[in-house]
C-alpha cells in the first residue's frame, strides 16, 4: 500500500465540473407566473427523473413526463416549453476545476462518476472533456445510480483499486456519505478550495 491517503479519485461531473445557466429558465417561469425553481423540482423528483438516469427513458420522453406533471400549473404549451428550457439549458464546465483534476490524473486514476443521461458522451465532447478521465461511469449506461453502493464499486474496479482506497467527490451529501460507507474518503464539494485542499499533496510538483 502506498504512503498516500488514496489511490484514485472518484468525481461528480454537476456541479463539481459542469454548472448550468438557469436565468433563461427562470425568466419562463416568472413569465408564466411560477415560482423560480418550480420546473427544476418537479423535473428531479425521483418518479420523473430516474428513468432518465437509468437510461430507461430518453431526454424527450423526460421533457414529456416534465410538461404532464407542470400541466396542472400551466397551459400545456407552456408546460413542454419549461420542460425544453431545463432539458437544454446551457451549461460549462469550471476550468479552474478541469485544471486540477488534469493535475491530479498524472498522478493517479481519474474516474467520472455522475449520474447522468445518454447524451452525457456528447456534452463531455462539446465542453472538450473527452478526455479528462480515464474512465466515465455513467448510470445511465450501467444501470444503477447514486447513491446506490454498486454504481461507487463499479467506478473503483474501474479504478483497478479497492473501495478503501478511493477518494469520491460530490456536491450531494447523501452520495459523500454513501461512499463513506464503503471506506472511500469522502469530499462533500462547494468550492474548488475543498478540492486544493485534499488534493494539495499532489499539486506541489
Amino acid at each position: 500500500m502506498s504512503g498516500r491517503p488514496f489511490d484514485a479519485v472518484l468525481c461528480d461531473l454537476d456541479n463539481v465540473i459542469r454548472f448550468y445557466d438557469m436565468a433563461p429558465l427562470a425568466g419562463l417561469e416568472r413569465a408564466a407566473g411560477l415560482v423560480e425553481g418550480t420546473t427544476a423540482r418537479v423535473a428531479f423528483a425521483p418518479e420523473v427523473d430516474l428513468p432518465l438516469l437509468l437510461g430507461k427513458i430518453s431526454k424527450e420522453e423526460w421533457v414529456g413526463s416534465i410538461a404532464s406533471a407542470l400541466s396542472g400549473h400551466v397551459p400545456q404549451t407552456h408546460a413542454r416549453q419549461l420542460g425544453m428550457a431545463l432539458a437544454d439549458a446551457p451549461f460549462r464546465a469550471d476550468d479552474a476545476v478541469v485544471t486540477l483534476l488534469r493535475r491530479v490524473r498524472r498522478h493517479m486514476p481519474l474516474v467520472l462518476v455522475t449520474n447522468a443521461t445518454l447524451e452525457l458522451e456528447r456534452d463531455l465532447e462539446s465542453m472538450g472533456l473527452a478526455d479528462l478521465a480515464d474512465h466515465v461511469v455513467s448510470s445511465a449506461r450501467v444501470g444503477v445510480a447514486k447513491p446506490d453502493r454498486e454504481i461507487y464499486e463499479i467506478a473503483a474496479r474501474r479504478a483497478g483499486t479497492a473501495t478503501s482506497r478511493c477518494l469520491f467527490v460530490d456536491d450531494q451529501l447523501k452520495n459523500v456519505e454513501a461512499a463513506i460507507t464503503l471506506g472511500m474518503t469522502g469530499v462533500h464539494y462547494h468550492e474548488p478550495a475543498d478540492l486544493k485542499k485534499v488534493l494539495g499533496f499532489l499539486l506541489n510538483d
